[in-house]
């Protein structure tokens, strides 16, 4: 279980490096499009490509902050029934849900992204339609691999939770980090 523990620990740092990577760009979107505003506003000039560099960061901080949300344990959750159980019951929810809901679902879109969404623009090596305007293939990427991403995070959060219940450790509630 130790082996395991370790390459949960490997895991989360892949992605807290990405939660970081995230943060950086929410940064680099709201300079970019509050100059972006300036440049408009103050000297009557735009540019297309600097749209799409805010949305792309934008959209890209989502996706590889989705598995530092998910290790920080600040996801969405429907807490009908989550709350109001012991803590063992809640480990027992969390394994069923990564399981069963959060695999299945993030593999499907992984791969679904993956042939659906990047290959066909990396195969014609898609630009923006707009003047000026940026590559698509490049953020199209970032789908296939947010998804991928948020896999691997599940992977480490299924041996922390088997871990908690085996009572080989315990979860510190506020970052569901292993405690020994």
């Amino acid at each position: 279980m130790q082996g395991l523990l370790r390459l949960s620990s490997v895991l989360d740092k892949i992605g807290y490096r990405c939660g970081q990577l995230a943060n950086v760009m929410i940064l680099l979107s709201c300079v970019i499009s509050a100059s972006n505003a300036l440049i408009r506003y103050g000297f009557d000039w735009s540019s297309n490509s600097l749209l799409e560099m805010q949305w792309y960061l934008f959209g890209a901080a989502v996706m590889l902050g989705a598995s530092y949300t998910f290790q920080r344990n600040e996801h969405v959750r429907v807490d009908l029934v989550y709350g109001h159980v012991s803590e063992r019951a809640q480990l027992w929810i969390d394994v069923f849900g990564i399981i069963f809901f959060l695999f299945p679902a993030c593999i499907l879109f992984a791969w679904l992204s993956w042939t659906s969404l990047f290959m066909p623009s990396w195969d014609v090596l898609e630009q923006s339609s707009n003047s000026g305007g940026l590559p698509r293939y490049p953020i199209k990427i970032i789908v296939p691999i947010g998804f991928a991403l948020l896999t691997v995070q599940g992977v480490s959060e299924l041996i922390k939770r088997i871990a908690a219940l085996a009572g080989k450790t315990h979860l510190d509630n506020k970052y569901e980090r292993p405690v020994q």
